[in-house]
């Protein structure tokens, strides 16, 4: 039986890495520009967006600035660079929802998108909504860098 979707998810210039989280029960609109991202958001409601800091058409972080300023109520997250301490601060100043570094493992990925979409998820298997598997966070591979509101 095919899980119900449970949220729409705009992954904005991830390229090929928005494939990992297919098999989250979500409905999954990738695109590789700001610009489509406005037209998908103009058009369609999204609980939430996950986007790169440096798009091709808007660079450090402006997109998510100016989404942030217009739809506060679409949680975000945004992948940067782990070796530019400016980009997470600029980021935290404009409220995300989470701050991953670009590394990240795609299981990480899997596994904090589903977190912010309150999807209880198994990392390393298809994902099924009511299942949780206990999964270490630190390593090599990625991190949470921020999570407002979460004593990060």
């Amino acid at each position: 039986m095919e899980p119900l979707v449970r949220a729409n998810l705009l992954a904005v210039g991830l390229d090929g890495r928005a494939q990992v989280l297919s098999d989250l029960p979500i409905r999954l609109i990738s695109v590789d520009s700001a610009a489509e991202a406005v037209r998908c958001i103009r058009d369609d409601n999204f609980e939430s967006v996950i986007s790169i800091w440096h798009l091709r058409d808007m660079a450090d972080g402006l997109f998510l600035k100016r989404l942030r300023m217009v739809r506060p109520d679409i949680a975000t997250i945004v992948l940067v660079r782990g070796d530019d301490p400016s980009e997470e601060i600029f980021a935290r100043s404009i409220g995300v929802s989470a701050v991953l570094t670009e590394q990240c493992s795609d299981d990480f990925l899997l596994q904090s998108v589903a977190e912010l979409l309150g999807l209880e998820v198994r990392v390393g298997a298809p994902a099924v909504a009511g299942v949780k598997q206990p999964t270490e966070r630190r390593g090599n591979y990625g991190r949470v860098i921020s999570r407002p509101g979460r004593g990060g």
